[in-house]
């Protein structure tokens, strides 16, 4: 959508080429001593989208009827639109092209773009497409980072680019408690038994989930314990996980190439610890808890992290530049309506916002 929005902003305006006889592209002899295709070459002045039945001197028909547009007027556009872009992408904007030109010439001999609103939309056409070429050059401005400017922030951040090799043991929040279906006595009535035999395992009560709760959180302190003297990091998570009652295998241990950025930020203090070291235990209430031991850490060379701090200082010159263009505006509440916040749902139909019902109980 995004794509025939920028084609009719950018094309509307555009002459609609010569009326030409299309030249043949030469083709090229195929060689006896492979089966390739030939290879087709286009030169500058080659038609590539040919019209026809669309011409601008209406005295021409049938045949003599046509506009050409050339391969060099054609990459002139495309290259203005998107540098670089793909031959599908190609096809998409000449069919396109093909269209709106023709729906063009035809509203202009209607007189719609004599239209009031035609210039309003002209108007804002241009400032979008001004506002586009001005993210561009600042893009691009801000790319323009030296060897210098990467040294610089590689000394910084020099922290940023430690790299680290793991064992981590994960203790669940909690146990799975299964309570048992609740069976019916003897003696009890017919519908009573129907419902218990379609009846599940009743959830468990407040008191034992935290019973399940405590009992894990113990058992994450004890194989911390246990992981500081020296025991094998894969046979704990295994006992972590049977007595979380959780079916299957455990998982591995290992994490390699670990980054501080890659790490939840309540994580990252683990990559202060030296080899060897085994963190404390890090409780996490949605999930459970986590034991960090580390393995082994080198910091990456300024040469091996070179094109990403490239991108970090291009990108973060970008923001600011884009800062200056951001906030600092006031709306008139009373005309657009207060701001909602997100995720708000709007009001059903007919529905007063709080504000009015207490000032119109009624």
């Amino acid at each position: 959508m995004r794509f025939q929005y920028l084609v009719c902003l950018l094309l509307t305006g555009l002459a609609y080429g010569q009326a030409a006889p299309s030249a043949t592209p030469p083709a090229a002899t195929p060689s006896a001593s492979t089966d390739k295709a030939p290879e087709i070459k286009v030169g500058p002045d080659d038609a590539v989208i040919t019209l026809k039945g669309f011409c601008a001197d209406a005295t021409q028909q049938g045949d003599a009827c046509k506009t050409v547009i050339t391969r060099a007027q054609f990459e002139k556009l495309a290259e203005s639109l998107q540098p670089g872009m793909s031959p599908a992408i190609r096809r998409q904007l000449a069919t396109a092209y093909s269209r709106i030109l023709r729906m063009s010439t035809v509203a202009e001999k209607r007189g719609l773009d004599k239209q009031p609103k035609f210039e309003e939309k002209l108007n804002f056409a241009r400032m979008q497409v001004l506002s586009g070429e001005l993210s561009s050059a600042l893009q691009e401005e801000a790319g323009k980072v030296t060897d210098g400017d990467i040294d610089d922030y590689y000394k910084k951040n020099e922290a940023s680019y430690e790299q680290a090799t793991f064992a981590r043991i994960f203790v669940p929040r909690a146990k799975q408690i299964v309570n048992p279906v609740v069976r019916p006595k003897a003696g009890t009535n017919a519908g009573a038994k129907a419902s218990a035999k379609v009846g599940t395992n009743r959830l468990p009560t407040e008191a034992q989930k935290k019973a399940s709760e405590e009992a894990m959180t113990k058992l994450a302190a004890g194989l911390r314990a246990r992981a500081a003297k020296g025991e094998d990091p894969d046979t704990l998570q295994k006992e972590a996980y049977v007595a979380a009652g959780l079916p299957g295998n455990a998982p591995s241990t290992k994490m390699e190439k670990v980054r501080r950025t890659t790490l939840p930020a309540n994580h990252q203090a683990v990559m202060d610890l030296k080899p060897g070291e085994v963190s404390e235990v890090i409780s996490d209430p949605n999930s459970g808890h986590y034991i960090y031991k580390l393995v082994s850490k080198e910091t990456l060379s300024v040469d091996t992290v070179k094109p990403e701090i490239r991108s970090t200082i291009s990108s973060q010159r970008y923001r600011d530049s884009m800062q200056n263009f951001q906030g600092n505006v006031d709306l008139n509440d009373a005309y657009f309506g207060p701001t909602r916040n997100p995720g708000m749902p709007p009001l059903p139909r007919g529905a007063k916002p709080p504000a009015q019902q207490a000032e119109d109980p009624d």
